[in-house]
């Protein structure tokens, strides 16, 4: 166990995609660890400005009016030569050179592997769960995905506006390499007539059955919600209008899902993960992923949290499909 005494300096850094809520984080890290009288460098670039030097002592100021802005002011970048033992071998030296004794570090599952990569060679790290996927198993909630749904709702309703005067129908792709958490969320929210995700087989007739259905009925605009890990879209887009007859495009909203202002929800809980990081840290722990289970902040071990898996909430895209005519 690392003695709170031995912590003079910590580093944060935010790696892999950003994610709306990163900068809370960032804020509620540097100014938790400076009200403890501990200094805070600011490692820009990822891992990547770890091995490279790139950063700066942060105070209270450097951080003051980042709550409300997306993105995140450490910058991020995705860095291969910290796969490598050279690599590894020059993020340890600049710890020693910079006199980091501890890092927290803002990502998913690759900022976790290097967090562990870092811990097991002697620099103790806490991570915060940070994407817009909420595909961290380990945790009921991940900074950045409250603020990238109710990204994808807003282009949804405007979509819907445009396909009801045109009796037109959108396949919406939204993001979700390997989790289709968005779509079926998102999906529930605009009143889908039907969501694909890439963890459950799809059914593409049943899907154009659905918007037969929901035409049928009297409906005059369809929405259909797919994650881009179902790899249907364009397929799904012409099978839809050949089969139906209705004006059918696909929209892939694409990047714009991780812009933007955080919600309320991303901003407290952002805070609450940093505030804990540092708790953690400087009671001489290490080697954990912050974790929200049932509304608290608790801790799970590193390679615990990566062996954990988590499936999309099949029942609420059987329930969505039931009431969506």
């Amino acid at each position: 166990m690392q003695e709170a005494k031995k912590f003079r300096r910590i580093g944060v850094l935010t790696s892999g995609g950003d994610a709306p809520g990163m900068n809370a984080a960032v804020r509620a890290v540097t100014r938790t660890a400076l009200a403890r009288g501990v200094e805070v460098m600011g490692i820009y670039n990822g891992y990547n400005g770890l091995i490279n030097g790139e950063m700066k002592l942060l105070d209270a100021r450097d951080v003051s009016d980042i709550l409300q802005r997306g993105g995140t002011m450490l910058y991020t970048a995705r860095c291969l030569d910290f796969k490598t033992e050279e690599g590894m071998a020059r993020a340890i030296e600049a710890c020693r050179e910079n006199k980091i004794d501890g890092i927290v570090a803002c990502g998913g599952d690759g900022t976790f592997r290097g967090a562990l990569d870092l811990t097991r060679r002697g620099v103790p790290c806490v991570a915060i769960p940070c994407t817009i996927d909420n595909d961290i198993s380990s945790t009921d909630y991940s900074i950045g995905y409250d603020t990238a749904v109710n990204t994808v709702i807003q282009m949804v309703d405007r979509l819907a506006d445009t396909c009801q005067s045109h009796l037109r129908c959108s396949v919406v792709e939204v993001m979700g390499r390997a989790a289709g958490h968005i779509a079926a969320d998102a999906g529930t929210a605009t009143g889908a007539c039907a969501i694909a995700v890439g963890e459950l087989p799809v059914d593409m007739d049943k899907i154009v059955a659905r918007v037969k259905a929901c035409k049928e009925a009297g409906r005059h605009h369809f929405i259909v919600m797919v994650s881009e890990g179902a790899g249907v879209t364009q397929e799904l887009t012409a099978k839809i209008e050949k089969e139906t007859g209705i004006e059918t495009r696909a929209t892939v909203l694409g990047h714009v899902q991780r812009g933007g202002t955080p919600t309320v929800r991303d901003r407290v809980i952002a805070t609450r993960m940093g505030h804990k990081a540092v708790d953690l840290l400087l009671e001489g722990r290490s080697n954990l992923v912050v974790a929200m289970r049932k509304d608290d902040i608790t801790a799970v071990d590193i390679e615990e949290a990566l062996r954990m898996t988590k499936s999309v909430d099949r029942s609420l895209i059987e329930m969505n499909e039931e009431i969506s005519f």
